[in-house]
This record gives structure tokens, C-alpha cells and sequence, in this order.
């Protein structure tokens, strides 16, 4: 046998063997491509804002003004205000915008991606942790909407949720340097779930079952009392909600309400799982799914089962701590991703609105390695198995190893095939976003278009529907106000009394209401039986009516 020579043993890495991709450089260059990609969608307004993110707006312009220091967003008791707060030392320096009120959440958009590389590594390979980010930073109508736009809740959750059950498995794993700051920083976040959205409840109850799990000798230590002191933290806002509110206001009475009973269970369970999960996790283009989308729909809940019943066999048959940690990790993102899968089933919203409501499902993206890993480890395991010498007639292991060598292709056709079918729905659905941007940049010009129109009409208060006005009142930062209706005239939601108030103390509001809307049509019918004369005057898409002189309206 030859021996290598001193200079072949210190001969460095040949550049092929330098320029190899690793699983980091891949993840870490997919990730800017994710959130580079979203920037230039936040850049153009697309998605464009609604009237729910404009009062999120309204409550930051409010905390960074001084003047107000609203728990919840103003008008209902069940999502906190957090995004607000996030936005409001933002708005303190840079000024009042959508760009402005969304950046925060494309920062936490590139910490979701951190973490899940964190944790997708941790619990399973580095490779699975790259492709996971890969498909992460893909993002379709459905997707982008929940990360970037400032509605209250969807931004944040699921890096809370990723956070908290790296915190769990780390801790379990006891490769945690400093505990104490790890306990501390999983009960504050986990406290401040409940203020901010309890849709990510089920992740949080799946983390703290691991940290109890593997670490409850801890809670008589000092790390027992900063996960105390954590949580205490946590819970300020809510509890002190609780102790201030009307009974009907609280938290627990609030959330009994929502969700209601409409729909039959066919129904619910077409728009909450064969609907829902094709369409809340990224398959499909905005606004529908095609038919051949809906495979995901059954698919999901299959991979979901196979992977727990290898999740727990694998913890049954685990022999030391390192190994029962990552099991452990395993079953609590499938059971994050059950839990919140059944609670979305079982409500109205699935059977009524399954396709604006399949943002209740966005905390499914925190268990996308979990769901892919039966997938991706019959396929890794597949290519790991080596070619095998042809059998022959007197080797006794020879016809076994010919058998697998002729099954390998077929095993890794049958893993790698639904695979290749989701990544390729999650790119036509980005690309369907891509390709729908100039119009829905369209539809954000308009409302700024409609606000200078209103300025050159000289209209500072006026009457409308719901989802113009808080867009008008922020754009213009509250120069103009105007209060909502109904379409039977009466009053409709206003999220703040301040505005309706304001305009009903002008002398002569006017009416700004979109063209060949009903709105529109009984307000042209109530203009005219007053007999009075109006100056109709077309702007942004919208008919603003200017009577000579006040207008009455049913009882507000």
C-alpha cells in the first residue's frame, strides 16, 4: 500500500471542495432572497392596507403622540395591541406610514426564519433546516398577507411560537449556558401570547409541556423563579385588562363568543382542512385554490399522523436525554399543528368564510419540518443506500440486496414526488402574487389618490362604509375624519368615538362612497328625496356627495 506523501497530508482543500455548498450558506442565502422578496412587496404596498391595519396604524400614531395607551386595538377585547406598540418609537422618528407600520414585522419575519433554521436543525437535520427555509421564503397572497400585513396577531406568532419551543428543547437538551435568562424570556413571551392572540395557544401549551417535562426539578431553583418572574411579566397586560373590564369585555367571555356555530361539518371540514390547509399554508393563488391544489388537503393530515406515531415510537424507545428531547420537540410541533388545525375545523369561520379565514391556519408554518420529515427522511435515507453488488445464486444475502437496489428508485420517486408537488404550488402561488402586484399596487395608489382628492375638495369630514374610512383617517393622519355606515344608514363600526363624533358635529358632512356600491346607491336615493342641492364630484373610484346644506340620517 502506498503511502501519501507530507505535502499531499497538508495540501489544502481543493476549490471545488471550498465552493461545496453547505446547509447553512444555502439556508442563509434563501432566507435574504424571503426577505428581500417581501421588502420589495412592502416597497410597492402589496399587499395593500385595509381598514383593520389602519387602526392599527391609529392606535401607534396615538402611543407615539402620548396621548393614548389602548391594551387592545380600539373597538374590540380579543387581539392585543402589540404590533402598535412595535410600530409607535418607529413612528416617533421616521413618521406616520403603512411602510413605516409594516417594517416591524418584516423584521419579524426574518426572525421566524432564524429560528425555524434553529430549530429545524436542533430536532432534525441540517439539510431538512435549509429546504424548510427555502419554502419559508417562498410566500403566496394568503402568506405575505399574514406577515406583513399590521392586522393584529399573525405577524408575531409564529416566531413566538418557534421561540418558545427552541427554548423548551434547548433547555431539555441542557445545552443552555444560562438558564435562567432562557426561563426567563420563555414566561415573559409566553405571558404576553395571551394578551396578544390566543390562536398560538396550542404551540404554547406544547412548549411548556416539554419544558415541564424534561426541567420541572428546575421550578424549586432560581430558574423556576425567573420563569415566574417571566410569565408575571407576561400576563400584566392581560390580567390588568381583566380586572378593569365590563364582564362582557373579558377576555374569557369575549372568546366564547367568537368563532360561532354556522356551517354543518361537511362544510367545516372542506373549508377548514381540504380547503383551508392548501390555502393557510401557501399553495394557492390569491383568493382561490384549483381543485388539483386540494391534494395537500389530505395529504397534510397523513403526513401529520405518520409523523407522530414516529415520533412517539421513537420516544418510547429512547435510551438518554439528548434523544427524548428532540422526540419530545418533535410531538410539539405536531401537536401544535393538530391542535390548532381541529380548533380552525370546528368553527363557523371554516364553513363560511374558508378563504379569508385560512389566515387562522398560518401558525401551521411553525410545524413545516415536523409534517416534511417522513417525507424527507425516506428520501435522504433512500439516496444514502449505496448501490449493491448483483446477486448471485450462492450469496446469502445476494436476492435481499438486489430486491432493494431495484425498490430504492421507487421509495425515493414516492417521497420525492409530493415533495416536488408542494414546492412547486408554493412558487406558482408566489409567482401568482408577483404577477397580481401592479394591481393590487393599483388599489393602494387609490387610496392615497382619494385622500388628495379629498384635500382639493376641501372635505374634512364625511360619512362612508367601513373598510375606507379608518384608511382614509390614517393616510392623512387624521386630517380628515369621517364616521362609518351601514347600508341601511345607520351607523356602522366605528373602531373610535372621537371620529364619528367629529363628524357628526360638522355642519355638512359629506358622503365619500365607492361607485356601484350599495352604500352608494341608498345614500344617492336619501340625497335625493331631501330635496337638496349635492355636488357629485367622482374621485379614486369613489361618488363624493357635498350637499348645500345638513342632511339628516336614521338615529346613529
Amino acid at each position: 500500500m502506498a503511502l501519501a506523501t507530507t505535502s499531499e497530508l497538508t495540501e489544502p482543500p481543493s476549490r471545488s471542495t471550498r465552493r461545496r455548498p453547505t446547509p447553512g450558506r444555502v439556508a442563509a442565502v434563501l432566507g435574504v432572497l424571503g426577505v428581500g422578496y417581501r421588502l420589495g412587496l412592502l416597497l410597492a404596498e402589496v399587499p395593500p392596507s385595509n381598514s383593520d391595519e389602519a387602526v392599527t396604524g391609529l392606535v401607534a400614531r396615538h402611543v407615539a403622540q402620548g396621548r393614548e395607551f389602548p391594551l387592545f386595538f380600539y373597538g374590540q377585547y380579543y387581539m392585543g395591541a402589540l404590533e402598535s406598540y412595535l410600530a409607535a418609537p418607529l413612528f416617533a422618528v421616521l413618521g406616520s406610514s403603512t411602510f413605516v407600520l409594516r417594517l416591524p414585522n418584516l423584521l419579524l419575519y426574518a426572525a421566524f426564519l432564524a429560528l425555524m433554521w434553529q430549530l429545524t436543525r436542533r430536532l432534525y437535520t441540517p439539510w431538512l433546516a435549509a429546504a424548510t427555509v427555502g419554502l419559508l421564503a417562498l410566500g403566496s397572497d394568503r402568506i405575505v398577507k399574514n406577515q406583513l400585513i399590521a392586522g393584529g396577531g399573525y405577524p408575531e406568532m409564529n416566531p413566538a411560537g418557534a421561540l418558545l419551543v427552541l427554548l423548551a428543547v434547548n433547555l431539555g437538551l441542557g445545552v443552555v449556558r444560562r438558564p435562567g435568562p432562557a426561563y426567563a424570556g420563555f414566561g415573559l413571551v409566553a405571558g404576553l401570547t395571551l394578551w396578544d392572540d390566543w390562536l398560538i395557544l396550542p404551540y404554547v401549551g406544547a412548549a411548556a409541556a416539554v419544558l415541564l417535562g424534561f426541567g420541572w426539578r428546575s421550578l424549586v431553583s432560581p430558574a423556576g423563579v425567573a420563569l415566574g418572574a417571566g410569565l408575571a411579566v407576561g400576563l400584566v397586560p392581560i390580567v390588568a385588562h381583566n380586572l378593569t373590564a365590563a364582564p362582557e369585555h373579558r377576555s374569557l367571555a369575549v372568546y366564547a363568543g367568537l368563532g360561532g356555530g354556522a356551517g354543518s361539518w361537511p362544510e367545516r371540514l372542506y373549508g377548514g382542512v381540504l380547503l383551508g390547509l392548501p390555502m393557510g399554508t401557501g399553495l394557492c393563488p390569491p383568493g382561490r385554490c384549483a381543485p388539483w391544489q386540494l391534494w395537500w388537503g389530505v395529504g397534510y393530515p397523513v403526513l401529520l399522523a405518520v409523523a407522530a406515531v414516529l415520533a412517539w415510537r421513537a420516544l418510547r424507545q429512547a435510551t438518554d436525554r439528548t434523544n427524548r428531547a428532540r422526540q419530545a420537540g418533535r410531538l410539539a410541533l405536531l401537536a401544535g399543528a393538530a391542535l390548532s388545525l381541529l380548533a380552525y375545523a370546528g368553527s363557523g369561520a371554516a364553513a363560511t368564510t374558508p378563504v379569508e379565514s385560512a389566515r387562522y391556519l398560518s401558525v401551521l408554518l411553525i410545524s413545516t419540518p415536523a409534517v416534511l420529515w417522513p417525507l424527507w427522511s425516506v428520501l435522504t435515507r433512500s439516496a444514502g443506500a449505496g448501490p449493491s453488488r448483483p446477486a448471485t445464486s450462492t450469496g446469502p444475502d445476494g436476492p435481499g440486496r438486489s430486491h432493494l437496489a431495484r425498490a430504492v428508485p421507487a421509495v425515493r420517486l414516492a417521497a420525492a414526488t409530493p415533495l416536488a408537488g408542494l414546492a412547486a404550488s408554493m412558487v406558482l402561488a408566489s409567482a401568482a402574487l408577483v404577477a397580481a402586484s401592479p394591481e393590487l399596487a393599483r388599489k393602494a395608489a387609490q387610496r392615497r389618490d382619494l385622500v388628495a382628492g379629498l384635500d382639493r375638495l376641501g372635505v374634512q369630514r364625511f360619512y362612508t362604509d367601513y373598510w375606507t374610512c379608518n384608511n382614509v383617517i390614517f393616510l392623512s393622519r387624521e386630517r380628515i375624519v369621517c364616521g362609518v355606515l351601514d347600508a341601511d344608514l345607520r351607523a356602522g363600526w366605528d373602531r373610535h368615538p372621537r371620529y364619528p363624533r367629529l363628524v357628526a358635529e360638522a355642519y355638512r358632512p359629506a358622503f365619500v362612497l365607492a361607485e356601484r356600491s350599495a352604500l352608494d346607491a341608498a345614500v344617492r336615493a336619501h340625497l335625493g328625496d331631501t330635496g337638496l342641492p349635492v355636488t357629485v364630484t367622482t374621485v379614486a373610484g369613489h361618488h363624493v356627495y357635498q350637499p348645500a346644506g345638513p342632511v339628516g340620517l336614521p338615529v346613529r
